[in-house]
């Protein structure tokens, strides 16, 4: 068993390579500043709880979206499907123009990307901090599937540092 390293010790290279070896959903965050969309692609999210229905979602501590979602107290979570490793790629990257060329309509008033697997929209309760990123935790007001299921209803997922999709085993 390798011996444990003294907190703080370790590089953040060797945290990214170790972290690389879980595989992680895929969702792209928006919310709306004032007539403006905003989104980034996130793979720290999950279910929180059932009663009340909650989730909670983790953006860098310098997030434009981070600000906007302090300001409003309102987010869109979409699910991505494996057919949407470009749309992912897309709001990965920085810059204030990742809605350029992409479809979106509004949803109690939350950006909304068609196509997604599923849909939360969400309050946020509380913001955590937790080193270089903010936790929120939030109420979910809305959830369902994908407004048309896709051919296929795989997730995207993100793993080994590239998008892939989750195959079930055989039984």
């Amino acid at each position: 068993m390798p011996t444990p390293q003294p907190p703080g010790t370790i590089t953040p290279q060797a945290f990214r390579d170790a972290m690389a070896t879980v595989a992680t959903p895929v969702a792209v965050v928006t919310a709306m500043d004032g007539p403006r969309p905003h989104g980034t692609t996130v793979s720290a999210f999950g279910s929180l709880s059932l009663t009340p229905p909650m989730v909670l979602v983790c953006l860098d501590n310098r997030s434009r979206l981070l600000e906007v979602i302090r300001r409003t107290g309102r987010f869109g979570l979409n699910i991505l499907g494996a057919h949407q490793a470009d749309l992912a790629t897309t709001f990965a990257r920085s810059g204030p123009d990742k809605f350029n060329g992409v479809t979106w309509s509004p949803s109690q008033d939350r950006p909304r990307l068609p196509g997604s697997a599923a849909w939360i929209a969400a309050e946020a309760d509380a913001y955590v901090p937790a080193g270089d990123h903010t936790v929120l935790l939030a109420q979910v007001v809305s959830a369902e599937p994908g407004e048309v299921p896709p051919v296929d209803s795989s997730p995207l997922t993100y793993h080994q540092r590239s998008f892939g999709t989750h195959t079930p085993l055989a039984s």
